[in-house]
């Protein structure tokens, strides 16, 4: 049986048109339009269709499996949670605390790069300025993070530190999501702001953050969205975040999670475990943790 052509037509006025003449509803991608006038024309049909396609679009891409970390370039395990990694200005690069802390049994370097690790304050700051004319996304987040906190001999400003890290996001910083998150959603350095707090978690979330995976799963439960809360937490279990699969447990033995997905959550985890883990990171927790 040959396929039947379908060819598509504006959902407004009805005039065909190739796949180049029409644009896509840029929120549901069900529709179609000839121009703006007739999307705006066709609005008020077509409203409660969209804003419930756009939802579960929004939703498939929330609970998608995070990409995996990159690999460390020293030791090539991958990098575990963002808790238990070092970034180094001077290279740029993102080490384990494994790596850095063996490096740092022997001599003062960086274990990339090779040059001095313990530098003046304003020597740092020249590093991640140097980061930051490279395009270094976790440079404004650094020296941003430093400028929160009023330390590197840096003044406390949180107005430039907040800009550097916004500048952090558009360069592609999940890390960067998390800490703007927490600003907005506690209200520190700047008013208190619910949905901008909610809107950065969740793109962290998206970039593979397991913490704010899991701040997203308590604002759920908060709701009352028991579901959505524990499609958070196995999804941050399974991205190496421990008090994640401690919720799960718990929420297992409770009756709220199915016997499969707490087994499934727990092989996830322990896959997660199976892929960071090393001796010389054992030996960093106590210097780290």
């Amino acid at each position: 049986m040959s396929a039947v052509n379908v060819i598509p037509e504006c959902a407004a006025c009805g005039k065909q048109g190739g796949e180049s003449n029409l644009k896509a509803c840029t929120a549901c991608k069900l529709v179609k339009y000839c121009n703006v006038t007739c999307q705006k024309s066709h609005r008020p049909k077509h409203k409660k269709e969209c804003k419930k396609r756009a939802a579960a679009l929004f939703d498939e891409a929330l609970f998608k499996p995070p990409p995996p970390r990159e690999d460390c370039p020293i030791c090539f395990l991958r990098l575990p949670c963002t808790s238990e990694t070092v970034y180094k200005s001077c290279c740029g690069k993102l080490l384990c605390t494994g790596c850095v802390h063996e490096m740092a049994r022997e001599t003062d370097i960086c274990p990339f790069c090779r040059i001095p690790a313990s530098v003046p304050d304003e020597k740092l700051v020249d590093r991640c300025r140097k980061r930051m004319e490279a395009g270094d996304a976790n440079a404004f987040l650094e020296l941003g993070s430093r400028y929160l906190a009023g330390v590197w001999g840096l003044p406390q400003d949180h107005k430039k530190g907040l800009e550097l890290l916004l500048r952090a996001v558009e360069l592609g910083s999940t890390d960067a999501h998390f800490m703007i998150g927490c600003i907005y959603v506690k209200g520190e350095f700047t008013e208190k702001d619910p949905i901008k707090g909610l809107y950065h978690y969740q793109r962290a979330a998206m970039g593979g953050c397991e913490l704010a995976r899991y701040n997203l799963g308590c604002q759920e439960q908060e709701r009352g969205n028991t579901e959505r809360a524990m499609k958070h937490w196995m999804i941050a279990a399974a991205s190496g975040y421990e008090n994640s699969l401690e919720v799960v447990r718990k929420e297992f033995l409770l009756g709220h999670v199915t016997k499969s997905d707490y087994e499934n959550t727990l092989r996830a985890h322990q896959k997660y475990l199976s892929e960071v883990k090393s001796d010389q990171r054992d030996r960093a927790v106590g210097v780290f943790g």
